[in-house]
């Protein structure tokens, strides 16, 4: 039995490229005691990974060149020398691009495959809807009635965020780019407004779908659209700053250039790593089923097939071109 792999073969400069990556094989590895062999058949691709591809400092150690490209995984134990697992239990593991992985079972979390798709506990279910939970409801702390404004409302994290608007009474309005996406945005998901920014006039169009303001504003694109919603926030309003995706690929960063507003209206701005809430991850696992159970959080995917295609996938979701989660089915 081989493993297939994808690694890191070069750092991308400006924007990744498929020549930035190399598929291999290796030997399956074979599990030790307190260890499992998971068969993966989802792969996770998220906007982090740009910023695990580079040398520059971030909250975690980045991919060293010739190493297994990183990413999180869903998919079953094949071999069990674990108490707590046994061959056949659906979890989510930090794989990385690889089609099995070997490791402590401490590293594991069994999922519950009969109660949402397996593909759900990497989105909705997993760490985007995790992410949308805690920086929504410890950050931005809409009340009733409040405004909350989301960017790239059509992806993993922006779709749950809005959904969990609507969910605790407040208005939700999006910003996406195309037509399309903006339309599965209120039709589909049921937010309030949504603002396509590649249709040019941003500030207008999102002051009107905000008349009295923005009162919180969960971002996950930074940049010009971030400076645009900087002069609509209102007194005491809350940002959570969980993503900058369009400066990830840039050679120099866009910057704030309304940096005014948050003294002059007091705001509070608070980046977000959603590792910081790991020991609360079971109240936002059960919040967010029981949305989804309960048909109040919705999900779309994008995916790609095969693991070769992963780089590819990754370049897409870079340039906004995904719809939703975007996944690797790798079985």
């Amino acid at each position: 039995m081989e493993n297939k792999r994808v690694l890191l073969a070069s750092r991308p400069s400006g924007w990744v490229s498929e020549d930035n990556f190399r598929i291999d094989s290796a030997p399956v590895p074979q599990p030790r005691d307190g260890e499992v062999l998971v068969r993966n058949l989802w792969l996770s691709l998220d906007p982090y990974m740009r910023g695990r591809m580079s040398q520059q400092k971030s909250y975690v150690k980045g991919v060293e060149i010739g190493e297994v490209m990183t990413g999180e995984t869903a998919g079953e134990g094949v071999e069990s020398k674990h108490s707590k697992f046994k061959p056949g239990d659906k979890v989510t593991a930090p794989s990385g691009w690889q089609l099995y992985w070997c490791g402590k079972g401490e590293m594991l979390t069994r999922v519950d495959a009969s109660k949402a798709p397996l593909s759900y506990f990497l989105g909705c279910l997993g760490m985007p809807g995790r992410t949308a939970y805690f920086g929504m409801k410890d950050i931005c702390a809409p009340k009733p009635g409040e405004t909350v404004v989301v960017s790239a409302a059509s992806g993993a994290v922006g779709s749950v965020v809005g959904q969990l608007a609507k969910a605790w009474g407040c208005r939700a309005v999006g910003i996406a780019g195309g037509k399309a996406k903006c339309d599965y945005v209120v039709k589909d998901l049921g937010f309030d407004a949504c603002i396509d920014y590649k249709a040019g006039n941003l500030y207008d169009a999102l002051k009107a779908a905000c008349p009295k303001g923005v009162d919180a504003n969960f971002e996950n694109v930074g940049g010009e659209i971030l400076d645009t919603v900087l002069r609509l926030l209102s007194l005491r309003g809350r940002i959570t700053i969980c993503g900058l995706i369009s400066d990830y690929n840039a050679k120099e960063p866009y910057g704030v250039k309304m940096f005014r507003s948050i003294l002059v209206n007091r705001l509070k701005v608070q980046g977000m790593i959603v590792f910081d809430w790991l020991e609360r991850y079971p109240e936002a696992n059960q919040a967010l089923l029981d949305l989804v159970i309960g048909g109040k959080l919705k999900t779309r995917e994008s995916v790609v097939n095969g693991l070769e295609n992963a780089p590819k996938g990754l370049v897409g979701l870079l340039k906004g071109e995904n719809f939703g989660k975007q996944l690797v089915k790798l079985a």
